[in-house]
């Protein structure tokens, strides 16, 4: 006899359909396998009490501060925790709660409920001089050879950008910006790339992105988070998609000491208001991506917190991007270089990948196509 711990969650599945388990049951016990995390914030006293009673009668845990059952104060903080089938019997009791509840339960469905994506590589050019990974910098040809070799190394997605964003950067003209990258759109639009890869453009410009429509690309990579309506026009009017990416501040100033209260329910906020003006002006959920942003306007605990929660931004229904790539994150941990920070991006974006990114912005395409495909038969 022989016992041994199944470490992954999705795997109970699998060892139950070959055990030839019933089909019906082993989709329910399976849930049972999957345990979600939900810290709660400043709930009223009221809806604590009554939460933690609802949680307990199906199975769930709500772990709250001493003093709650004497309401000494007015609000706490508390963690939900429980499986996918405890959580989904808590949401429909909670549709029928005051005190907020309500807004719980939509939160648990929309986590419960959210959509699963094709895993793609997305390849970074830089048509400048100055980003901060210089093995990212192509021109011209070059950028094509590139783009080329990318899409051959497994790249599903290319994104090009003129304009630096690495933290102290300074914004360039709109017309520098476009004399650095229409050779390059140019020369995808006459050699028809786009019908090899996706392509995405790295601007929060609209002459350049206008360009960049017109020359076959599909998506607007945009670091201002959509805050100029007039991107989510193009995008519109072109049936492209839009990301969406956090920044706090400016390249320029965002890493002059950023300050946030909660990171992760601050950048959930953001994104819940910009999907909302997105919407009003057309464009759908399903052509919104998100990206919370690392290193722009974080500190490591910053990026940390909203790597731990990664999957907590799938409540969206929308696909994640997440963007590390040899970021400086890593040499705050381990102190590296840029050109020896592979291994530490390859980590950081498998992390994520499991927390529920589905594209993943990188230098390295050749690695990081080798590195999912070994995650994935894991």
């Amino acid at each position: 006899m022989i016992a041994y711990e199944i470490s992954k969650p999705g795997d109970v599945l699998n060892h139950l359909t070959k055990l030839g388990a019933d089909r019906s049951g082993a989709q329910i016990m399976a849930q049972k396998a999957d345990m979600i995390f939900l810290k709660i914030k400043d709930l009223k006293t009221p809806a604590v009490n009554i939460l933690k009673q609802d949680a307990l009668s199906v199975g769930a845990e709500l772990a709250v501060p001493s003093g709650v059952i004497l309401c000494e104060k007015e609000r706490y903080d508390c963690l939900l925790f429980g499986t996918k089938r405890q959580l989904a019997r808590l949401a429909k009791k909670e549709k029928a709660q005051p005190f907020g509840l309500k807004n719980i339960a939509s939160i648990l469905e929309s986590l419960l409920n959210s959509k699963s994506f094709e895993l793609k590589i997305m390849g970074v050019i830089n048509a400048n001089s100055d980003s901060f990974y210089s093995g990212s910098r192509f021109l011209g040809s070059e950028a094509v050879a590139k783009i080329e070799q990318m899409i051959e190394d497994g790249a599903k997605i290319i994104d090009i950008g003129a304009v630096s964003s690495r933290p102290g950067s300074k914004a360039v003209s709109e017309d520098e910006e476009l004399a650095r990258v229409q050779d390059i759109l140019q020369a995808i639009k006459e050699q028809k790339l786009y019908e090899k890869a996706d392509f995405s453009i790295d601007s929060y410009t609209p002459k350049v992105i206008d360009l960049a429509l017109k020359s076959g690309f599909k998506i607007v990579n945009d670091i201002t988070g959509a805050r100029d309506g007039e991107v989510v026009k193009l995008a519109v009017e072109y049936g492209a998609k839009l990301c969406i990416m956090h920044m706090q501040g400016s390249p320029e100033n965002m890493q002059k000491n950023p300050h946030y209260e909660d990171v992760v329910s601050e950048v959930d906020d953001f994104f819940k208001k910009q999907i909302a003006k997105c919407e009003a002006l057309g464009l759908g959920r399903d052509d919104i991506i998100l990206d919370v942003g690392i290193g722009f306007g974080k500190t490591l605990e910053h990026n940390l917190a909203l790597l731990k929660s990664h999957r907590h931004f799938t409540r969206f229904g929308c696909e994640l991007l997440i963007g590390a790539s040899r970021k400086s994150m890593i040499d705050m941990i381990t102190p590296t270089p840029t050109q020896e920070r592979l291994p530490g991006t390859l980590i950081i974006h498998t992390k994520a990948v499991e927390r529920g990114a589905s594209i993943v912005r990188c230098h390295d395409v050749k690695e990081h196509y080798q590195a999912f495909k070994v995650l994935e038969k894991l």
